[in-house]
């Protein structure tokens, strides 16, 4: 793969944070010596390969069709441990064994590398209670719903296979080439890194609409412009500097080092995605106090790139919309470093889309704990005991 090297960074504390970077060859080759542009990063097939092998992708589904289930499976590269974690319903149909009965038949001819769990499973939640993590548990003592929480086990799941690094791709992409690409992207963005704590977000070049008269390639969804909007005045009241880096505050597809992943505390609900530089920033960005001495000495990098592909998925309605808005940005507004006067204009915000009513505030998510002191040895072990639902195939 083919990119530019990022032509701006705004540095907030220990994060680089990286404009958006563009891709020009989906495949660059091997690049056997040739030189690179001052400007340009070729990453060969090799060295994409070789980061392939140490990452899981994770793959969060609840209710989606089947034949996109298989389509981003037939996307996600070879040598990739993929991860679905499922939360769809178990009654009157079994959505769950559809998914399960669909991924054997895909693996009879392909032999992928491929782990499925259910959520819901009490030996899940044994294994969890057994090492003490009960921040993703609701008042029944089993895992909560959501999409945020299916995300933390995907990534104790891919620690639990000895994985560097841990992607995310939603389950209703239409388009197995764009899965590909986001992949490829990933292990690009991991092999440009000049730091062990890396994420790797996703900019779709376009998000189609159908409408009446075709297809309309917008450039931004209803709620990221919105959100990216909010994430960059956050930045911008702490270096005085008006930005507009960050563009992907909504990215559900990106990618982390385990060596980040298992720092940061995250978002249920909605606000999953930009929570997670919401805490970067607060973690990080040597406005608040930090535990993490190493990552702050090593930096953080956020990068992001474009892709070539358009982003079809699922449309879920003007619901779906305002429950993301509030949690997008409830969860900027929520923050410990969120200033008063940002916090005005978030509330005014979601009032005037007719979100919020007067004298209410946004609703605070539930934060999920990091999972790095999990005992990811003795869980395995539970896991592989107790938990029903859970299937390893090759």
């Amino acid at each position: 793969m083919k990119l530019d090297l990022p032509r701006y960074t705004e540095r907030f504390g220990a994060i680089s944070l990286h404009g958006v970077q563009r891709v020009y060859e989906l495949d660059s080759g091997f690049n056997e010596g040739r030189p690179a542009s001052e400007a340009i990063r070729s990453v060969g097939n090799v060295e994409i390969s070789e980061i392939e092998r140490k990452m899981a992708i994770v793959i969060p589904i609840k209710g989606e069709r089947l034949k996109l289930l298989e389509g981003v499976l037939s996307g996600i590269p070879h040598d990739c441990l993929t991860i679905i974690v499922s939360n769809s319903p178990r009654q009157p149909v079994d959505r769950f064994k559809l998914e399960k009965e669909a991924l054997e038949q895909f693996n009879r001819f392909v032999g992928k590398n491929t782990l499925i769990l259910h959520q819901k499973d009490p030996g899940l939640s044994d294994a969890l209670k057994e090492v003490g993590y009960n921040s993703i548990f609701g008042p029944d003592d089993i895992v909560r719903n959501g999409k945020a929480e299916g995300m933390v086990i995907g990534m104790l799941l891919a620690k639990m296979a000895g994985k560097d690094y841990v992607g995310f791709i939603d389950a209703d992409n239409y388009v197995p080439g764009a899965v590909n690409e986001y992949v490829k992207i990933f292990a690009s963005g991991i092999a440009m890194s000049n730091t062990p704590y890396t994420m790797v977000r996703i900019s779709w070049i376009y998000k189609p609409k159908v409408s009446e008269s075709g297809l309309y390639f917008s450039k931004w969804g209803r709620v990221s412009e919105i959100t990216n909007q909010y994430l960059n005045s956050l930045v911008s009241y702490y270096t005085g500097f008006e930005t507009e880096v960050m563009r992907t505050g909504n990215s559900g597809e990106h990618c982390m080092s385990m060596k980040l992943a298992e720092l940061l505390t995250y978002s249920s609900g909605f606000s999953v995605e930009p929570y997670e530089v919401v805490d970067i920033l607060e973690e990080f960005g040597g406005i608040l106090p930090t535990e993490n001495q190493d990552a702050m000495d090593k930096g953080i990098e956020v990068m992001q790139v474009e892709t070539r592909n358009p982003h079809f998925h699922e449309e879920k309605g003007e619901d779906h919309l305002k429950e993301m808005f509030n949690g997008s940005l409830g969860c900027i507004y929520h923050s410990k470093i969120c200033p008063p006067r940002l916090r005005d204009k978030i509330n005014e915000e979601l009032r005037g889309r007719e979100i919020l009513q007067e004298g209410r505030e946004p609703d605070m998510q539930r934060n999920i704990q990091s999972f790095k002191s999990v005992d990811i040895h003795q869980f395995a072990k539970i896991l592989h005991d107790r938990a029903i639902s859970f299937v390893h195939s090759n």
